[in-house]
């Protein structure tokens, strides 16, 4: 049996749906973000401090219809985009850095302080710093002070516990947790 197809909200409903989920003040302050980006569905900003800080170095930032709280912080460099897709919130305190490529699905839901990013900004020994792409999927939950590093695809559905460290990927539906720190080389004293 066929689920009922919905028809499509006009304008003026649409409008009042936002307007009954988030305030006035988001919708504007959201609004007032959205010109910091590519390209931008509707953005709700939460009010609050810290302020939202997005740089922007040449790249490419692009959201669908996404919430964003305070102290979120958005990095970009020449060449590189930052993907984030429909119902998605990032939460306060959130980085995601990009200097190649870092995407994120739908109705992803991303607690505070969580950092995803593709690069580790400096290299070892003199070379220069090593960029693979993040991927995540849709309908994934990352919890608070979570890390997801370069090179990493987190699959649809997946569950980051909080203060995990993620460098290898995470299938879909799978939950990860704890910290991945191991001694892989003894120093020389």
């Amino acid at each position: 049996m066929q689920a009922p197809v919905m028809p499509a909200r006009t304008f003026g409903q649409r409008v009042r749906h936002r307007l009954r989920k988030h305030s006035l003040l988001s919708l504007l302050l959201g609004l007032w973000l959205r010109s910091r980006f590519t390209r931008a569905g509707v953005l709700v900003r939460e009010p609050g401090l810290p302020t939202i800080k997005i740089r922007n170095d040449g790249g490419r930032i692009e959201a669908a219809n996404c919430t964003f709280y305070p102290g979120v912080r958005l990095e970009c460099r020449r060449g590189a985009r930052i993907t984030i897709g429909n119902g998605t919130y990032l939460n306060r305190n959130t980085e995601i850095i990009a200097q190649r490529e870092v995407t994120i699905g739908r109705d992803c839901k991303i607690a505070w302080d969580v950092i995803i990013m593709d690069t580790d900004q400096h290299g070892i020994g003199g070379a220069p710093p090593v960029a693979k792409p993040v991927r995540i999927g849709d309908r994934v939950w990352i919890g608070c002070r979570a890390i997801v590093r370069k090179g990493v695809t987190v699959g649809d559905g997946a569950v980051i516990g909080a203060g995990a460290i993620v460098t290898r990927d995470v299938p879909p539906g799978g939950v990860v947790v704890g910290q991945a720190a191991r001694v892989i080389r003894q120093g020389a004293e």
